[in-house]
Protein backbone atom coordinates (compact mmCIF):
# COMPACT_ATOMS: atom_id res chain seq x y z
CA UNK A 1 0.00 0.00 0.00
CA UNK A 2 2.62 2.44 0.98
CA UNK A 3 4.56 1.37 -2.79
CA UNK A 4 1.57 2.29 -4.13
CA UNK A 5 1.20 5.59 -2.96
CA UNK A 6 4.83 6.74 -3.37
CA UNK A 7 4.01 5.74 -6.89
CA UNK A 8 0.73 8.16 -7.09
CA UNK A 9 2.95 10.72 -5.73
CA UNK A 10 5.78 10.35 -7.87
CA UNK A 11 3.48 10.30 -10.63
CA UNK A 12 2.06 13.38 -9.58
CA UNK A 13 5.24 15.17 -9.11
CA UNK A 14 6.72 14.60 -12.73
CA UNK A 15 3.08 15.72 -13.55
CA UNK A 16 3.84 19.25 -11.95
CA UNK A 17 7.26 19.43 -13.03
CA UNK A 18 6.27 18.92 -16.63
CA UNK A 19 2.89 21.25 -16.69
CA UNK A 20 5.63 23.99 -14.99
CA UNK A 21 7.93 23.48 -17.69
CA UNK A 22 5.55 23.55 -20.73
CA UNK A 23 3.78 26.91 -18.76
CA UNK A 24 7.20 28.64 -18.88
CA UNK A 25 8.16 27.16 -22.64
CA UNK A 26 4.80 28.98 -23.55
CA UNK A 27 5.42 32.40 -21.26
CA UNK A 28 8.92 33.02 -22.32
CA UNK A 29 9.31 30.95 -25.47
CA UNK A 30 11.43 33.44 -27.76
CA UNK A 31 13.81 33.99 -24.97
CA UNK A 32 13.98 30.71 -23.80
CA UNK A 33 14.93 29.19 -27.79
CA UNK A 34 17.56 32.05 -28.63
CA UNK A 35 19.40 31.26 -25.48
CA UNK A 36 19.29 27.31 -26.19
CA UNK A 37 20.49 28.49 -30.05
CA UNK A 38 23.27 30.41 -28.46
CA UNK A 39 21.68 33.89 -29.87
CA UNK A 40 21.19 35.08 -26.44
CA UNK A 41 18.08 36.69 -25.25
CA UNK A 42 19.07 40.39 -25.87
CA UNK A 43 18.73 41.63 -29.79
CA UNK A 44 21.43 43.21 -31.38
CA UNK A 45 21.80 46.78 -30.46
CA UNK A 46 19.81 46.32 -27.66
CA UNK A 47 22.98 44.03 -25.92
CA UNK A 48 25.42 45.48 -23.25
CA UNK A 49 28.21 46.58 -24.86
CA UNK A 50 31.93 45.68 -23.77
CA UNK A 51 34.19 48.00 -23.16
CA UNK A 52 35.08 49.99 -19.78
CA UNK A 53 32.85 49.81 -16.42
CA UNK A 54 32.41 53.47 -14.45
CA UNK A 55 34.97 53.11 -12.37
CA UNK A 56 34.30 53.82 -8.39
CA UNK A 57 36.30 54.78 -6.08
CA UNK A 58 36.26 53.86 -2.73
CA UNK A 59 37.76 55.64 0.28
CA UNK A 60 40.93 54.43 1.60
CA UNK A 61 40.20 52.85 4.66
CA UNK A 62 42.51 53.24 8.21
CA UNK A 63 45.80 51.27 8.60
CA UNK A 64 44.83 48.38 10.68
CA UNK A 65 46.86 47.63 14.01
CA UNK A 66 47.88 44.46 14.41
CA UNK A 67 48.04 43.66 18.11
CA UNK A 68 49.56 40.21 19.24
CA UNK A 69 47.97 38.98 22.19
CA UNK A 70 49.70 36.26 24.51
CA UNK A 71 47.02 33.76 25.71
CA UNK A 72 48.08 31.87 29.02
CA UNK A 73 46.65 28.46 28.42
CA UNK A 74 46.18 26.99 31.51
CA UNK A 75 44.45 24.15 32.65
CA UNK A 76 41.28 24.26 34.63
CA UNK A 77 41.75 23.08 37.90
CA UNK A 78 38.05 21.51 38.57
CA UNK A 79 37.42 19.82 35.74
CA UNK A 80 39.12 16.64 34.45
CA UNK A 81 41.17 16.60 30.98
CA UNK A 82 39.08 14.39 29.33
CA UNK A 83 35.04 14.13 29.49
CA UNK A 84 33.52 11.04 30.99
CA UNK A 85 31.72 10.58 27.61
CA UNK A 86 35.16 9.69 26.47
Amino acid sequence: MVQVAAALLLALAAGLGITVILAMLKSNESAILSALLGEGAFMGDAAPQPGPATVIKLRPSAPRRHIARAIAARPQLGQPQFSRAA
